[in-house]
């Protein structure tokens, strides 16, 4: 029918502009959070780019269950607002019609959120958690930056090149401030310092022409050491597992585990794409417009049911997770509730107007 086409149509063209805009809401949330770890020293600049993609990738299915509730709500709502609806209606198109062109643009929709939800999102924060291990693990040498002053891993040291390592490989002007458990001040100055590895791995600090200070802050106790060469041996580090983490195991892993945590992982997972179909069929209704009202009211109601509803899947996760509910009661009862609430609003939507009902 010319409807059906027509609202394709206007889905499809309203789905891309929703999504590009909350990719974008997406991506500037993500890009601030890490670019304010980065100037803290947590995260190292160079890693933001790949942390931004594995973040953007893990919220994908998010992304994508707004993007077609509020596709399907806006394009229905216009209609409404445009007396669109009301030809429909007169022309014996009932609300119950949309369903059909509705659930033809949502399910593609919905197979792509559930691939990201089970697949997607978790190998992206596996891969996420495994580069920020790599990124732990490295040596203090690979957190210093020309001109920049660096605090170490185990905030114990700060470290400042004032010059980059060239051709030859070495630094020059370096300054490295390292606090004792004893409560004394260790500062180390050299006018140039390169690093070298043994015949077994091991990798050495080796500085030249400089001096070491020790000493107590506020005490004129110091000791003052000139020398020509110093060696300092670094600590490796071992890159520790992050696949301990429920959010960051496969599904099937789930599957097989079947412990309290893995079941409550699995609910949330395999709810998104439950929750993004649902989703798609309470836009018919809520999209409701009174010409006499204000035109963002339906907006706020279905933003409420949204996280009403969204909670809701996280709270009985959080309870399948504590044991206070079972897997199927947990995975079942708030689709189930929406179920029937969606339910009721044809209803109500058919009954308060019975000539939005095809006639015979």
């Amino acid at each position: 029918m010319i409807f059906r086409r027509a609202l394709q149509r206007e889905l499809a063209q309203t789905a891309a502009a929703v999504f590009v805009a909350l990719f974008a809401i997406l991506i500037s949330t993500v890009l601030i959070r890490l670019l304010g770890q980065a100037a803290g020293g947590s995260v190292p600049a160079d890693a933001v780019a790949a942390l931004i993609g594995f973040g953007a990738l893990a919220q994908m299915p998010t992304v994508l269950t707004l993007t077609l509730f509020i596709a399907i709500l806006v394009s229905l709502s216009r209609s409404y607002r445009d007396s669109e609806m009301v030809v429909w209606f007169a022309a014996g198109v009932p609300l119950t019609s949309w369903i059909r062109p509705v659930l033809i643009f949502a399910l593609p929709l919905v197979l792509v959120i559930g691939a990201g939800a089970l697949y997607l999102s978790p190998w992206a924060q596996q891969k996420s958690g495994e580069y920020r291990a790599r990124l732990d693990s490295r040596d203090d040498t690979q957190r210093v930056a020309p001109g920049v002053f660096r605090e170490s891993s185990s905030a114990q040291r700060v470290f400042f090149v004032e010059v980059g390592a060239g051709e030859d490989g070495r630094v020059r002007n370096v300054f490295v401030s390292e606090q004792t458990r004893s409560g004394g001040l260790v500062v180390i100055v050299s006018s140039e310092g390169f690093l070298r590895s043994d015949g077994e791995g091991r990798r050495y600090v080796v500085l030249e022409n400089g001096r070491r200070y020790d000493g107590t802050p506020g005490t004129p106790a110091f000791r003052v050491m000139e020398f020509g060469r110093y060696e300092v041996q670094l600590e490796q580090k071992q890159v520790t597992s992050q696949l301990a983490r429920t959010r960051a195991q496969p599904t099937a892993l789930l599957l097989a585990q079947q412990d309290k945590r893995s079941l409550g992982e699995l609910v949330g997972r395999i709810g998104v794409p439950v929750v993004a179909l649902l989703l798609a069929l309470l836009a018919i209704p809520l999209s409701f417009v009174n010409p006499r009202a204000g035109r963002a009211n339906n907006m706020l109601i279905a933003l409420l049911v949204y996280l009403l509803y969204s909670n809701a899947i996280s709270v009985f996760q959080s309870w399948v997770t504590q044991g206070r509910v079972g897997f199927v009661p947990g995975l079942l009862l708030p689709h189930l509730v929406v179920l029937g609430a969606l339910g009721l609003l044809f209803y109500t939507r058919l009954a308060v107007s019975p000539f939005w009902r095809k006639r015979t």
